[in-house]
Formats: structure tokens, sequence, C-alpha cells
């Protein structure tokens, strides 16, 4: 076996130098040969080499008008005062736009510039007419090579075909355009708990998407993907899979099996193929990429066509590190092969919400929701964790945190690579503060007015601080005064004084708690969870809902701290509901809605308001205009009173403004 560094923390550029390296041994490490392809099929793929006009376009003098084509000197002297009469057949003939024009001729008169002598006459029976005013010459004439000459550079080498390019390839004489072969690429999904899309999965199986998401982003990237079938966790029939297919390729990517456990076996299968060159590059989330090359024995001289051995990756399991391998790893290698530069994502600056912590020693790709608050632009941390697909879905950009860096502080200024495009930023609206399914519909609905909404759920006490922080344009809040019974209004006191808002109701809705269907532990109120067989499961601190179980819980004199789970926080209604449908808690309280998603039964104890807080700067901007306009539909308001616990019936009424 090759000498290999083995799950070892490689920092990228060194294990991206070492790839690289191999591939130039390997004489990979250049644009593919290029094919040539009709220009029907064209479109978005690279130009393997500089491509020329053959003719010229237009390849003749051309009437750029309906009209007469004439000598201009015919027309000298002609003149308001002074008509000029031209003889059609004799000194000019009719021509449409488009037509040649005769070798005597050098200029076109407009029809609509003609005078007729005879104006009732059809203009096939014309015999001349009168011109009051002399032409150029070349006036309203296309010369021979206006758009385009002979031998004229049309296209680079490297160039990416664009629809307006087919044209001038088109006019120059082109019917096919050669361009740079497409890598075909491979991607191997491992593993024994591996499940198909569209299966019904039992516990322990696992939908395999990686592929999916890996497959289009190589098409994307302008590559051709083939996904092969699933493979079990085994070291021979992952090998016999792989030299199976190697000779069909230009790269493999294997995905999953690329940590150290006892059914890893793709560092295994690479070093028993072929060189493993790193296993484990200082990357977060993507540690356990693997990075190799494979042998290939083709079976004939023609076959070989001068490659002994192909590339491979082993791509991480996990969903946000395997499609992170590709943007970092695939994306830069296809765009050698396709004679192109790897993509550059737009940037901008913009001030963290909040502090971030990040291991010493691994380069970290940040997930991030993007938005313009008053002026600034802010972003938000998303969930790090590598098995949470939606933190990329709901992205808008990464920030990337250096190896030398532990952490960023609130406030810090930082480059945001874009998912997104600025424009789209400038129209979403940040809502900040406690989950609820309301603000989904929302979103739903300002999408289609062209209005994106980021959110996150960092509880209703986070939200009337990021309000503070100027870091969001409204904050969802239902935060219970347990010495007044009014929601909100002395939160938003204590914590925004001075600041210009309104306090606006959004829903009332109503909390319980969530437990298991058939409700097995027999619970009937708050007062049970005093029994220590009884395990809960909690939301954050600072959280409405973790204030609303407070209160309540104080005035049964229970102490939260000696309730089983009680310090065992979610962030949504949902995730906390999620807990409870896979018996890993016995009861949370949360709203009727998340119960009925997961097909929980539902104890009710209270009504709650549920308000948005809106700085008057933000309300009086035409940002917000949608949103208001959006409460006030009485479509969208019986579309939230038809989710179960939820009564619009105050939805969009002022509660109180503060100055």
């Amino acid at each position: 076996m090759s000498e290999s560094i083995y799950l070892h923390d490689v920092p990228f550029s060194e294990a991206w130098s070492l790839f690289v390296d191999e591939l130039k041994m390997a004489g990979l490490w250049h644009a593919l040969e290029g094919e040539e392809i009709p220009l029907e099929h064209a479109n978005g793929r690279i130009t393997a080499k500089a491509i020329w006009a053959k003719i010229s376009s237009p390849h003749y003098h051309s009437a750029a008008m309906d009209g007469f084509a004439l000598p201009s000197s015919t027309t000298a002297g002609a003149s308001e005062n002074s008509p000029q009469m031209i003889a059609i057949g004799a000194q000019c003939v009719y021509v449409d736009t488009g037509d040649p024009i005769p070798d005597w001729a050098d200029a076109v008169i407009p029809i609509e510039h003609v005078e007729p002598l005879e104006p009732e006459e059809k203009r096939s029976e014309w015999k001349a007419f009168q011109l009051r005013s002399a032409v150029a010459p070349w006036s309203h004439v296309r010369p021979l090579g206006e758009d385009i000459v002979a031998t004229e550079l049309l296209l680079p080498a490297g160039h990416r075909i664009r629809p307006v390019d087919l044209g001038a390839l088109a006019g120059s004489g082109h019917a096919t355009v050669n361009v740079c072969r497409q890598p075909r690429v491979a991607i191997l999904p491992t593993g024994s708990e591996l499940v198909p899309p569209g299966s019904d999965p039992n516990p322990g199986d696992i939908i395999e998407y990686n592929s999916l998401v890996l497959s289009a982003q190589i098409e994307e990237w302008g590559g051709r993907s083939t996904r092969l079938p699933i493979v079990p966790d085994n070291f021979n029939q992952i090998s016999s899979v792989i030299e199976e297919n190697l000779q069909n390729f230009d790269l493999l990517l294997i995905n999953a099996g690329s940590s150290a456990g006892s059914e890893d076996f793709t560092s295994q299968v690479v070093a028993s193929l072929g060189k493993l060159l790193v296993h484990g590059v200082a990357i977060r989330p993507g540690h356990p990429v693997i990075l190799g090359m494979l042998r290939v024995n083709f079976q004939s001289a023609s076959e070989e066509s001068g490659r002994g051995s192909i590339p491979v990756i082993g791509v991480p399991g996990y969903p946000v590190s395997a499609a992170l391998t590709g943007e970092i790893f695939v994306e830069p290698l296809l765009a050698k092969w396709l004679g192109r530069p790897a993509h550059q994502k737009q940037t901008l600056k913009a001030n963290l919400t909040r502090k971030v912590h990040s291991k010493m020693g691994d380069d970290e790709y940040l997930r991030v929701t993007v938005g313009k608050v008053g002026g600034r632009t802010v972003v938000s941390p998303l969930s790090r964790g590598a098995g949470t697909i939606t933190s990329l879905v709901r992205a808008d950009g990464i920030v990337r945190i250096p190896s030398g860096v532990q952490g960023m502080q609130a406030g810090e200024l930082v480059t945001v690579y874009l998912y997104r495009t600025p424009e789209e930023i400038d129209r979403t609206i940040v809502f900040l503060g406690s989950h609820d399914l309301t603000i989904d519909l929302i979103a739903q609905h300002l999408a289609r007015r062209n209005v994106r909404v980021s959110s996150a759920n960092i509880g209703s006490m986070g939200g009337l601080i990021a309000l503070q922080r100027k870091e969001a344009h409204a904050a969802g809040s239902h935060l219970l005064d347990p010495e007044t019974g009014e929601y909100n209004l002395s939160y938003v006191k204590k914590y925004l004084p001075g600041t210009a808002l309104d306090v606006i109701t959004l829903v009332y809705r109503q909390q319980g708690l969530i437990i298991p269907q058939g409700n097995p532990r027999k619970i009937k109120s708050l007062d049970d969870l005093r029994d220590p067989e009884i395990h809960i499961v909690n939301r954050q601190r600072g959280s409405g809902t973790r204030l609303l179980l407070d209160f309540h819980l104080a005035e049964l004199g229970i102490n939260g701290e000696e309730i089983n789970g009680y310090a065992w926080e979610e962030y949504t209604h949902m995730t906390l509901a999620a807990a409870v449908a896979s018996g890993r808690a016995d009861c949370g309280l949360g709203i009727l809605a998340a119960a009925n998603a997961l097909a929980l039964d539902f104890i009710p104890l209270f009504e709650e308001r549920y308000d948005l807080i809106i700085p008057n700067e933000f309300s009086d901007s035409t940002l917000l205009t949608p949103l208001f306009d959006l409460l006030a539909s009485l479509q969208f308001r019986e579309e939230v009173h038809a989710i179960p616990g939820y009564d619009t019936r105050e939805m969009g009424k002022l509660v109180a403004s503060f100055s």
C-alpha cells in the first residue's frame, strides 16, 4: 500500500497541492480534448479552441430598408424646391430588406421617402418618382462584412457559449463548433443503511439523496454525471463495482465510508486499487475527505487514449459535507478540464449578528442568512451540523473562518460568499425571534410578490435584542409578563426604550402538552410533570414558550429544575414535537399545529397572543408594504385560521405604539 496521510488534519492548500501534483504527473491537469457538436446542442458549452468566421456577415451588400436601390450620384442636387426625377428601371430598381444591392448601386431610398408622380397608382405600376433630398453613398445599405468579416475571431478558447453566440456562429458559416468534452463523473453511493428516494424507510434506513445533489452540481458545472446503484458496506463489492466502471469515466466520487469506522471502506478500496493521497482535510464540514488516484486497465490501446489512471474523491456521507465537498474539490477540477476559470461567487461585506466559536486549525465554512437592515448588511449563522441539509437550503451565503482563527465576535465585519444575488438580498425581510408556522406562510405568500423572507428561530427575547441591535426588520414575540398577565409590552419597554415601534397582533394560538398517541403516561396537566418517570423536552431560554411554562409551573409551586428533562432544549415547536414522536421524550409544551403535523395527541392548556414587533423606520418602508397588505388579506387570514389551534380574530390589529 502506498504511503498516505490517514485521517490527519491536512491543511486544504496542502491537500489540494498534493492532488493537483498527482494529476499533473498523470497528464490530467489540462482541458479535455475537444469534440465537434451541432450548434443546437452547444449552448452553455465551453469552446475548446478559438473560433474564426468562415464567411462574412452579410456576405454581400444588402438592402437595409424596403425601397429603391440606385447610385447615390443620381440624387445629387435634389431638394425641396428642386426635386429630382428618378426613372424606375433605368435609374433604380425596387428592393426588399435583405435583398442584394446591384453592383451599379450604392444606396437605397426608403419607400416612405419617395414621392410617386401618380399617388393613386399601385406601386407595381410606377414609372418614376420625385426625390426632394439627396442621399449619401451607402445610405440604408448593409455592406459586406458590416457585422462579421471572414477570418475574424468570433470566440476565444475557454468561452462559455451563450444563445447570442450561436447566432454569430451560424451567421459566419458554422453548423458545428468545437467544445471541450464534458467530464464524465461517476457517483457511487455506499452504505448498507441506504435506501433509494421514494422508499418507505424503516428505523435505521437512510434515504440516499447525496448522489442527487452531487449529480445536479456536476451537471450545473458543465459535467456529465452518472449515479451508480447503491452498494452495501462491503470491501469486495465496492471494489468490484469500481473496477467494472473505471474505464467509462474521468472522475469517480465515492460517497460515504470515508471516516475510520469498522464499516468505512473507502480509504482501503482506494489504496488497494490505486494510490491514497490524503485522508482527512482540515475543513469543516467535510473533514473526512479522501483524495486519490485509481489505476485503469483498458482492454485495448484504442480505449486507453493515454490514460493510465483517474482521480477519485471520497465524499463524506453527511449531506452538508457532501455538497460542500462538491463546491470545494469537484468544481475546480471540472473547471480545469473544461478550460474555464473556477467559479467565483459574488461577495459582500456584512456584520455578524452573534459571536461564533470555531475550531483552531480548521477552515470552517459557516452557513449564514443575509439581510439589509437600516442601511447595514447583517449575517446570521445557521445550524452548523453537517447533517442539516436545510441549513444549505436556507443559506444565503457562506462565511469562511480561516484555520488560524478560533472564532468571530458579534458585530465583526466579515466577507460573505453569496449563493444569492445582491438584488435578492435587497428585497429580503429579516424576521428574527420566536418560531411560528405563520411566518413560514408569510414567506410563501411574499415570495409570489418577489419579496424574500429570511427568518431564524432565536426565541422571543432574542428577537427583541436583534431589534435593539438593528439586526432585523421585525421580531415575532409572545413574552408573558407574570406580574401583569400582558404579552410583550413590558419587555418592549425594557429592551427597546426610546425606539419608535408598533406592536401588531399576528395570531392567537393554543399552547398545551404535546404527547404520544394514546397518552401512554396518562398525563393530564402540568402537575403530572412532578413524576420523575416522566421525561419532558423544553424550549430554549428566552423563548416565549419557556417563559409561559415557567410562569405556570411557578403558580403550581413546581421548581422547573426538578423536572426530568427540563434542561433539554429545542428551538422550534416542530423539533420539540419530533422529540416526542421519536420517543425521546414523553411530552413537551408546544402548539397544537405541531402536534397535529406529527399525528400526536395534545392536552390544551392556554391561549396566547403572538405579536409582531416592528420599528417605525422599517414599517414605513416600501419593503414591508407587501407584508401589511398580506395581513389585511381575508384569504390569508382564512388560511391561517384553518391551522389547528390558531385564531386570527385580531390579525393586523395595532396593540400599542411606542415613540
